[in-house]
């Protein structure tokens, strides 16, 4: 009896892409790109997480390990804001001057896959905003009194130290550039919070330019998804009023910010079968010997075959069979009596891979349609990890399969399927 693998079907890779990016699309609208991919590592099996290849820019760029520590990631904005009025000198509302809400709060969106259609849900939001403020003038001639120490009193002096100590409830990051008429910044924005300026001096005009956010992602668990792209986008609104507000004064070169996710996943399914188990003899408990030396008919006829297996992904199993007698289970056949015998295939599954039920599977029985079969997971990303392949033929069918002075051989080939397509 012959024992292969189906061509095709014990491999399996899927890609998972997040993508954040540049690019203003016509019509007042403005989108950006976020890419993410998981890949199973062997070196880490219980890690088993999206990672963000989205390339970043703005302050994580230059301030990596800030970012790091806290799961934060910085995309530099294709939308700039300028004033449309005056900034007045101690304005009473928060909204005529620089002022500052964003949309903190968590939001799910829907990524769904582009060849089975099935769908899974991501988080994102957004955890800070940043940029450069650029002035009329520089902050010494508007501020126009006393003797200049550094530049940046001067910004203090106008803003109250708006860039170095960010008006609460924004916490400032460090790591900010100050030049005469110009200043970056890049401040924390707690949930459903305003951070606002109040001038000391009338600035006639204000423009922000080298935007940029910092987001942070909950990607879905990449162990119950199935291999291929995943794609979904969420949009946010900008403007006095909107998702992302800057008050009355401060307008967007965009009403909208689009943000577009691909996830691609790359999933591993592979069977190895170690050399020459795919031709499986069945022999009685101990081997021939009893039968040829002392008469004992064996009342068990069975193989057991390992195999390795790696898998970060679900999948299902099945056979295919050149001889049967009920269509459902396998059958071994004898050619000169035409005599023909059940056999019974079961298989084992190594630890982290379970049934639907979150159950072992320790002798399941293989069907022909897939029954009891149609879904094992993984629960951590398993790498070569050792299962087994259980060949026997039912103790009541022995007793005929042995004739005393006749020569017979059962022979019968058996296709066992590792199917990632569920």
């Amino acid at each position: 009896m012959k024992l292969k693998k189906m061509e095709g079907v014990t491999s399996l890779s899927v890609w998972v892409i997040l993508v954040f990016g540049w690019g203003v699309e016509p019509a007042m609208s403005a989108s950006m790109d976020i890419k993410a991919v998981f890949r199973p590592d062997p070196s880490r099996p219980m890690e088993n997480k999206f990672i963000n290849e989205t390339p970043v820019t703005g302050h994580c760029q230059l301030q990596s390990e800030f970012c790091k520590d806290r799961g934060l990631f910085s995309l530099l904005m294709p939308i700039d804001f300028v004033s449309v009025a005056p900034i007045e000198a101690r304005h009473s509302s928060s909204r005529k001057g620089a002022m500052f809400r964003v949309p903190g709060q968590w939001q799910v969106l829907r990524v769904r896959n582009t060849t089975t259609q099935e769908y899974s849900e991501l988080e994102v939001r957004i955890a800070s905003i940043g940029g450069r403020y650029v002035l009329p003038d520089t902050a010494e001639n508007l501020v126009g009194e006393g003797e200049p120490t550094t530049v940046q009193g001067w910004h203090t002096r106008l803003w109250g130290d708006w860039t170095w100590n960010p008006p609460a409830p924004c916490q400032a990051t460090g790591g900010m550039y100050t030049a005469p008429a110009t200043r970056t910044f890049f401040w924390l924005t707690p949930t459903a919070s305003e951070c606002a300026a109040t001038a000391n001096y009338r600035i006639s005009n204000l423009s922000y330019d080298r935007m940029q956010i910092g987001y942070e992602l909950r990607t879905p668990n990449p162990l119950q998804m199935s291999s291929g792209l995943y794609v979904g986008d969420w949009t946010y609104t900008v403007g006095p009023g909107m998702d992302f507000d800057m008050g009355d004064i401060m307008q967007p070169s965009s009403s909208t910010l689009k943000l577009n996710f691909t996830l691609d996943v790359q999933h591993t399914l592979k069977v190895d079968v170690p050399p020459g188990g795919n031709r499986v003899e069945l022999v009685p408990q101990g081997g021939w010997q009893s039968w040829l030396q002392q008469g004992r008919k064996p009342t068990r006829l069975f193989r057991d075959q390992t195999f390795n297996i790696s898998a970060s992904s679900r999948f299902k199993m099945n056979l295919e069979c050149q001889y049967t007698q009920d269509g459902r289970t396998c059958s071994l056949r004898e050619p000169v009596s035409g005599h023909v015998v059940p056999l019974n295939i079961s298989v084992s599954l190594p630890h982290g891979l379970t049934d639907v039920g979150g159950q072992a599977v320790n002798r399941r029985q293989l069907l022909r349609d897939g029954s009891g079969t149609e879904l094992f997971q993984p629960s951590v990303y398993v790498d070569r990890k050792p299962g087994t392949l259980h060949f026997e033929v039912p103790a009541d069918e022995v007793a005929e399969m042995i004739k005393p002075g006749s020569r017979r051989q059962y022979s019968g080939n058996v296709t066992v399927i590792w199917d990632s397509e569920v």
